[in-house]
């Protein structure tokens, strides 16, 4: 696979340090097309400390917001209008884009990154974290991207083992499991690469 898009159930559950051993692993580019919140650094600073690719592997993001929210009303309150064409896929390969937040996330008053993801018809890596209500969330995440024909690539979870709750969600969701992160007392370049490594397959991401 040339290129991934990797979404999340939720906000704040791990998708980003999971993009960033990804990107690491097949010496992609990154790219997260909507950054809202700079408060923390934006994720892309994060991924480039964390996968270890060259500095131009980190793309810039085509809009920068201050504000820690859904980027529509990030967008607001910044004064930017999104401009959906503006979000047309970089051309460097292999590539990971992160989307911001659960699928359903609005960019716009009118769509979410879900139809973003249709519109762009890459292999979608849904990250669900491990603890109570992942199966909901999982489940739900799963349905809204197959109503709109995103191709759904498999589920990477984040968070201590939970292997009833991560049957299930594939079973049910039927999709292939693709690995597990656990977390990272020390988290850095080395420790993250090791941590994927043990979790995942590479082949996973190049069949």
């Amino acid at each position: 696979m040339s290129a991934f898009v990797v979404t999340g159930t939720d906000t704040g559950i791990g998708k980003t340090i999971f993009s960033a051993a990804l990107t690491g692993a097949l010496n992609a580019h990154y790219w997260k097309p909507v950054q809202a919140g700079l408060d923390d650094g934006a994720d892309r600073d994060h991924v480039a400390r964390l996968a270890g690719v060259a500095s131009e592997h980190v793309l810039p993001e085509a809009y920068r917001l201050t504000t820690p929210c859904s980027p529509h009303r990030a967008a607001e309150l910044d004064g930017v209008v999104i401009d959906l064409a503006n979000l047309a896929l970089p051309p460097q390969r292999p590539l990971v884009i992160e989307g911001a937040g659960g699928a359903l996330v609005p960019v716009t008053r009118n769509t979410t990154y879900a139809d973003v993801f249709a519109w762009w018809n890459l292999p979608t890596i849904v990250v669900a974290r491990t603890a109570l209500g992942t199966i909901n969330h999982s489940l739900l995440t799963f349905e809204a991207l197959r109503s709109r024909g995103v191709p759904v690539h498999g589920v990477a979870f984040v968070g201590e083992a939970n292997e009833d709750s991560e049957a299930t969600i594939c079973t049910m969701g039927k999709v292939r499991r693709l690995g597990r992160l656990p977390i990272l007392q020390r988290l850095d370049q080395q420790s993250l690469a090791i941590a994927f490594a043990k979790g995942f397959n590479i082949a996973s991401f190049t069949d």
